[in-house]
């Protein structure tokens, strides 16, 4: 080996010593902080919607809901599956949804019951929450909420507008979720104004724009000046607008799609009980219950009033909500009468979850058949 040479190895040699050296008293790089999700596995999470997430209705409502989840739940991965129709498709796509790794599956229509409950016979290791339906499995369990106590408050805000004594209602499928809101809305508005009748019009749909507002034109024509809905669009407070008069809405607050009508509309919110479900199935103390629940959970309320409520209004509804809170008294508290005038609910008795969740007959006070 050359002088050259040598003398180059050696330079290499002092200056990756002293290097070393130098680095003994150096603090070592600090690691990037984790995410506040690091460590926790994933989970995913599926979604079932009877119409499309832009409905402004009951679709919207609950992918509201699926939002506030991941915004609360990091570690939460969502898939929604939205404007499937209930029956044969909705069971092939809970499959899909299933197949493809979901842990926790919400499907969000009445119509999707006997399909989830199905599908879970095939998928015991998947949890099943199906909305608005009666029926559970080990791997299934039902929720919803107690509507028809935010349904009342509002009959009260229409009874007390009002002017012809004639009342609108469009409604979506004659079903004991949607004529248990209709009696519960009779019976704010006669609390109020025993002279006014509700008239009811079945659409036969959940999610139809043309038809719902078809409806409550129909209903505008025949003297209501006052439109109440169990529909999934605006519509019904769109025709409302039109004509002049005022609507109540339903799922979310309407009143950006028809602020001259909207006095008021009763609301979900399923944030916090997708939240509360999720962590449970992650914790292990899921339980196949059926959650039916009350305003005072905060589930269901009434949205922010329209410029044309009256403070003697929202006093009367801010009295009833209180008594409805304090779980003293309900909606469907006797003397309930029937549309002949038969007392069903005697004075002194509250109606049972039983009987409410079976309704088939309407209050006293309404206008219109249930189909059979």
């Amino acid at each position: 080996m050359n002088l050259k040479k040598k003398s180059a190895i050696f330079i290499t040699l002092l200056v990756s010593l002293l290097l070393v050296i130098s680095g003994c008293g150096a603090k070592a790089p600090t690691a990037a902080p984790a995410p506040a999700d690091a460590g926790k596995e994933k989970i995913k999470v599926a979604f079932v919607y009877v119409g499309p997430v832009g409905d402004a209705g009951w679709s919207y409502a609950h992918d509201q809901g699926r939002k506030y989840l991941i915004e609360k739940m990091p570690q939460v991965e969502t898939t929604i599956i939205e404007s499937v129709p209930e029956g044969a498709d909705s069971e092939r796509v809970i499959t899909q949804l299933a197949e493809k790794g979901n842990k926790i599956i919400f499907t969000t229509s009445f119509g999707y019951m006997d399909p989830t409950i199905n599908v879970a016979k095939k998928y015991p290791d998947v949890t099943f929450m199906h909305n608005s339906g009666y029926k559970t499995a080990d791997n299934v369990g039902t929720y919803f909420g107690r509507m028809y106590q935010a349904r009342y408050l509002t009959g009260i805000v229409a009874g007390k507008t009002t002017k012809t004594n004639t009342i609108g209602y469009v409604a979506a499928m004659p079903i004991p979720e949607v004529i248990r809101g209709i009696n519960a809305f009779t019976q704010g508005v006669r609390s109020v104004n025993p002279q006014a009748k509700v008239k009811v019009v079945w659409t036969n749909t959940w999610y139809d724009p043309a038809a719902e507002k078809d409806a409550a034109k129909s209903l505008l024509t025949n003297g209501a000046d006052v439109i109440a809905q169990h529909q999934d669009t605006p519509g019904p407070m769109q025709a409302a607008e039109e004509a002049g008069k005022y609507g109540i809405g339903y799922n979310m607050d309407m009143s950006k799609m028809a602020p001259k009508a909207v006095l008021t509309s009763a609301v979900w919110n399923w944030g916090p009980y997708y939240v509360k479900t999720v962590e449970s199935v992650i914790n292990k103390t899921w339980k196949n219950d059926q959650y039916w629940g009350a305003m005072s959970d905060g589930i269901v309320d009434i949205a922010p009033y329209g410029p044309m409520v009256t403070d003697d209004t929202k006093k009367l509804v801010a009295d009833a909500k209180a008594k409805i809170v304090s779980g003293k008294w309900d909606v469907f508290t006797g003397p309930v009468k029937d549309q002949s005038g038969a007392v069903k609910v005697p004075e002194g008795q509250v109606m049972s979850d039983k009987d409410m969740l079976s309704f088939d007959w309407f209050v006293e006070g309404v206008d219109g058949t249930i189909p059979k």
